[in-house]
């Protein structure tokens, strides 16, 4: 099968595309190979090529956590899934076992969720890793309520785009960050109650305004740096904050003491990094109830860009440039 490799740490061009076999066959009790369609790119790919996957041993890697494709063979104890169905799923791409940017792949079959009839499979693979950080950080990390308030960075990203949608779902209300009246306009067209354009606004004196002083129960960072601390002031006393970055180790955390904030860290790969079945086929169910919702015109995926397989590094070039709105998607066998 043709797959792209990524050779080494380093740029772009450290992605190559090669043939190598396909996955091994015959297949675990509870594997399922799939012909795969479309691979999503995310940032934690240009980190992993930048810096090197989790498993440096383990080189070269195939690089791609988010994969849609049809199930072209199954294992001996598979129940849930046929040859011919279609599947999307956030699995691999971390060094340990193969990542998406390959024409098959293999996955136990309870890490799959059934794809949404109603959307493409690029659609359906630039979902996965989105939609479980955004769910689990809301409703998980950030216990979201209904009626709350909540503030979303870079809400027109791949995360916040649908971070806007599923708080929307919950009965929350919404301001969210964007740098542009474009993506301003776009964001409004998910639900958000508020676009805050924070190159032009204080964007925590907008957030104080908006909930009239009190600030919001939850503020959910996916831009890190700087951003997780100067977010502090715009939360309500008792407040939550999530981040799905690393804290700097410049951060001051001076104010979210003082104001007795929760901090919630979201990592949604730790299931594959500590090896826990349980909290992956959790992370399925979470793929399982969005694809409903895509499916009941509830949620959409946007998708900005696509690229060939064999043109992986052109798409990491432009994902770094830090300024796309939704997601970029690797285009791999047949769409529809």
């Amino acid at each position: 099968m043709k797959a792209v490799l990524m050779t080494a740490a380093g740029n772009p061009e450290v992605l190559q595309l090669q043939d190598i076999p396909n996955p091994s066959v015959p297949l675990g009790e509870t594997e399922l190979l799939i012909r795969l369609q479309a691979a999503g790119i995310n940032p934690i790919d240009t980190k992993l090529r930048k810096r090197g996957t989790f498993y440096p041993d383990k080189m070269p890697a195939i690089l791609g956590c988010d994969g849609a494709g049809i199930v072209e063979a199954v294992g001996a104890a598979v129940q849930r899934f046929r040859i011919g169905d279609e599947v999307f799923f956030c699995n691999g791409g971390l060094g340990a076992h193969q990542g998406n940017y390959a024409e098959y792949t293999t996955i136990d079959e309870r890490f799959a969720a059934r794809k949404p009839a109603s959307v493409s499979f690029v659609e359906a693979a630039a979902a996965p890793l989105v939609l479980i950080t955004a769910w689990e950080a809301l409703y998980e990390r950030g216990r979201l309520e209904p009626g709350e308030r909540v503030l979303i960075h870079a809400g027109a990203g791949g995360v916040g785009h649908v971070a806007i949608q599923l708080a929307k779902l919950k009965g929350a209300h919404v301001c969210t960050t964007v740098g542009s009246q474009e993506k301003a306009d776009f964001v409004k067209s998910l639900g958000a109650d508020r676009a805050i354009l924070y190159k032009q606004t204080d964007f925590v004196q907008a957030a104080l305004d908006w909930t009239g002083g009190e600030g919001v129960d939850l503020a959910f960072d996916t831009v890190g740096g700087e951003t997780l601390h100067k977010t502090f002031p715009a939360v309500r006393v008792y407040g939550d904050v999530v981040t799905i970055l690393e804290p700097d180790a410049n951060t001051v955390w001076k104010t979210a003491r003082q104001r007795n904030l929760r901090i919630g860290l979201e990592l949604m790969l730790t299931p594959m990094l500590q090896g826990s079945v349980e909290a992956q086929q959790h992370q399925a169910e979470i793929l399982e109830q969005c694809a409903q919702w895509i499916d009941g015109g509830k949620l959409k995926i946007q998708v900005s860009k696509t690229f060939p397989l064999q043109e992986a590094a052109k798409a990491h070039q432009l994902l770094e440039t830090g300024s796309m709105t939704g997601k970029i998607v690797l285009l791999i066998g047949e769409r529809r």
